[in-house]
């Protein structure tokens, strides 16, 4: 069996590497008229994607997954009909291959310019989200990519599904059927072979908990582009604005409370703790969500249901109705805290004093930093990418949302009238 696994990943690396070779050289003309055609495609296949979708439900359910898990894991009509407008957001987008982004002539002449690329196969690695599928897919097209899709045996009918309509998209427009492919196997050891292939798949970006990031990192010979886990925090200043400190909690907790960029501790300046607290508690409490306090936050709270915070609890991403509140004596504590125990995501200050604004974007060492606004918009439809690969909390090539600029790379194009050294 591992000898016949072994065999169909090969086959698929080497089938990527061969479309890759095509793609970078598409139109993009030719790109969007592939991304329309699977817009329409999904539209039209609704029922079929409700029906596969519903028998990972099912099997989700009788596994006992965490509600957040299957949260995830479902589709609606709705969602579906949002899938099909992201692949027409991303067909809207300036095409990022060719763009040329330095030049410079040299005193011999020679006319050198530094120009985007596409990466060539991107490996993707994902657990329970199916839009994922879509997401990764349309990205690595229009960037010029071939990708190799491999979700979680969570959503794998509904990735099926959704990996047949695109490449019956890829057919219809005649692209290369290979540019995305979806491993037909949930079987880690497929994932250990595909690990290997260096010398196909030039890129890796794992999606999930962190475990599964923490085994493709520590397994893989390709680069690999990752964020391990999203610990998000909401700093309230002394000058906070009260009504904001309440929205922007309450919204970067509890909006979506299954996502990587939802808010999992509150820190907030003692001298706003003692008025603020009380109603932002109230109103996060109102929506189901658990508090987890230290000492002086618990004084404050005292009339309210609470439960110790311990140290681990800062550092922990529940994906969750639950919230770490750590009372601070002001903002070099609060960014001394986030960048403790944050994960380098998202991490967001309320307050009305532009100067502790620029202190601590300064000072907080994350992917995205917010001025009053939820941490909940690192993403990449609401970056205005049109949809994202991942997050990145690395800090070489890409950080932060990854839209299509972020799946290239580049190559030097120079221009000569015959210069030789």
């Amino acid at each position: 069996m591992t000898d016949k696994i072994t065999e169909i990943v090969e086959t698929i690396a080497k089938q990527a590497r061969q479309a890759a070779l095509k793609t970078a050289a598409l139109t993009t003309e030719q790109k969007n008229a592939a991304l329309m055609r699977l817009a329409d495609l999904i539209e039209e296949n609704e029922a079929l994607l409700l029906n596969e979708n519903a028998r990972d439900l099912s099997a989700a359910r009788a596994l006992d997954l965490a509600k957040p898990m299957i949260e995830r894991l479902t589709f609606t009509s709705e969602r579906i009909a949002g899938i099909a407008r992201g692949v027409r957001e991303v067909a809207a987008l300036p095409d990022p291959v060719g763009e040329e982004l330095e030049q410079t002539v040299r005193p011999n002449g020679l006319d050198i310019r530094k120009v985007r690329v596409p990466i060539g196969v991107v490996g993707i690695i994902y657990e329970s989200r199916p839009n994922v599928t879509i997401d990764c897919a349309v990205l690595c097209l229009k960037s010029g990519n071939a990708c190799i899709l491999r979700g979680g045996k969570e959503a794998f009918h509904s990735n099926t599904a959704l990996a047949e309509l695109i490449s019956r998209a890829l057919r219809d427009s005649g692209l290369p059927e290979h540019a995305v492919q979806l491993i037909p196997t949930t079987d880690r050891y497929a994932l250990n072979q595909l690990l290997k292939l260096h010398e196909y798949v030039h890129c890796i970006i794992p999606r999930g908990g962190e475990g599964l990031i923490r085994f493709v990192t520590d397994n893989s010979r390709i680069p690999v582009i990752k964020h391990y886990d999203g610990v998000c925090s909401v700093y309230v200043d002394k000058a906070a604005d009260p009504e904001l400190a309440v929205s922007i909690t309450v919204n970067s907790k509890a909006q979506r409370v299954s996502v990587c960029n939802a808010a999992e501790n509150l820190f907030i300046h003692e001298e706003a703790a003692i008025k603020l607290l009380p109603d932002i508690a109230q109103a996060l409490a109102e929506k189901g969500v658990e508090l987890r306090v230290d000492d002086l936050a618990a004084a404050i709270l005292k009339d309210m249901k609470t439960v110790p915070a311990t140290e681990e609890d800062y550092a922990t991403e529940y994906l969750d109705y639950i919230i770490s509140i750590k009372v601070v004596k002001d903002i070099d504590e609060a960014i001394a805290c986030i960048n403790r125990y944050g994960s380098g995501h998202s991490e967001a200050i309320v307050t009305e004093d532009k100067t502790a604004a620029q202190t601590f974007f300064t000072g907080v060492d994350a992917s995205t930093v917010y001025h009053n606004a939820s941490t909940r918009f690192t993403d990449g439809n609401e970056f205005g990418l049109g949809a994202e690969i991942g997050i990145s909390t690395d800090r070489l090539h890409a950080r932060g949302p990854m839209g299509l600029r972020e799946l290239c790379t580049y190559k030097y194009v120079v221009h000569g009238t015959g210069q030789i050294k």
